[in-house]
């Protein structure tokens, strides 16, 4: 017989929250894994715009982070080709040069010590939207990560390969997790490979349906304190690690094996963890 029918939605999302915590495992899939699944992730999301775009994590040492080699597509980019680089973007580890517009992700990690990742993409939908230099309107209960979570940047700074524009792109972020950058496209900055790329799937998404929606009639808004209780339900690292499992899975199955190159253990496919492993270069 059920006995928690008369129990306060507050208690039962507590108790939720409780199970999530214990019921979803971690894995150990290195930082460098987790990258080159989101890379493949975001192809198959509608992410890909030629060689636009910057996906980046902090590595251990202070100062560092891994991203993808300049020239190589996010459906080419695999564990063992992701460069380790400073924050002027020198080459500490693998073969070729960073993107030479990675350097606002120095400037986000200087200004941001809770960042741990950093997705920039120019996907169609939010590409789109920011041609109308309109921020990100959220008004449907799956978009609510996003609700008071993402800044937007009203004027199209140029080419963000100087440090005016690190600077302007940090600024504007302050303390959100995304950013709708106006002519130009999306920045996700959250805890964890996991977080930031759910949200920035999530962010893609949440701007087709603004388009969608708008173009039938006037957006309604939602009520706050719901659209705030509702990001902060879906906004927890379990919940980000159950999304980015099922989308690795997803992945892996599309045919993107080929992103790993260290066999995965039999908790791999099912949630992932934020701890470095020793497969992620230099210490």
């Amino acid at each position: 017989m059920a006995d928690s029918f008369a129990t306060s939605k507050s208690a039962l999302v507590d108790l939720a929250q409780q199970r999530m915590r214990t019921a979803i495992p971690d894995n150990d899939w290195s930082i460098r894994q987790k990258l080159a699944l989101t890379c493949r992730i975001l192809f198959d999301a509608g992410h890909d715009s030629g060689l636009a775009g910057q996906i980046t994590a902090r590595a251990e040492q202070p100062g560092t982070y891994w991203t993808q080699r300049l020239g190589l597509g996010f459906d080419e980019v695999t564990e063992d080709n992701l460069l380790l680089v400073d924050e002027d973007l020198n080459v500490l580890a693998g073969e070729g040069m960073a993107n030479p517009a990675n350097r606002f992700h120095s400037w986000v990690y200087r200004a941001r010590p809770d960042v741990n990742c950093i997705i920039h993409t120019h996907p169609l939908h939010i590409s789109g939207l920011s041609m109308l230099e309109t921020p990100l309107v959220v008004s449907h209960m799956d978009l609510c990560p996003l609700y008071d979570d993402c800044a937007f940047l009203e004027k199209w700074p140029g080419i963000p390969v100087g440090n005016e524009e690190g600077e302007l792109i940090s600024a504007a972020l302050g303390d959100k997790r995304a950013l709708l950058l106006a002519h130009h496209g999306q920045l996700v900055a959250t805890a964890s490979v996991e977080e930031s790329c759910t949200l920035a799937v999530l962010f893609e998404r949440a701007a087709r349906l603004q388009l969608l929606a708008s173009a039938s009639g006037r957006i309604q808004e939602i009520p706050e304190l719901l659209a705030q209780e509702a990001h902060d339900w879906t906004s927890t690292p379990k919940r980000s690690q159950a999304n980015f499992a099922y989308y690795a899975r997803r992945a892996l199955r599309a045919g993107h094996g080929d992103a790993l190159t260290t066999p995965l253990t039999s908790t791999s496919t099912s949630t992932t963890s934020t701890t470095n492993s020793p497969k992620d270069g230099p210490r």
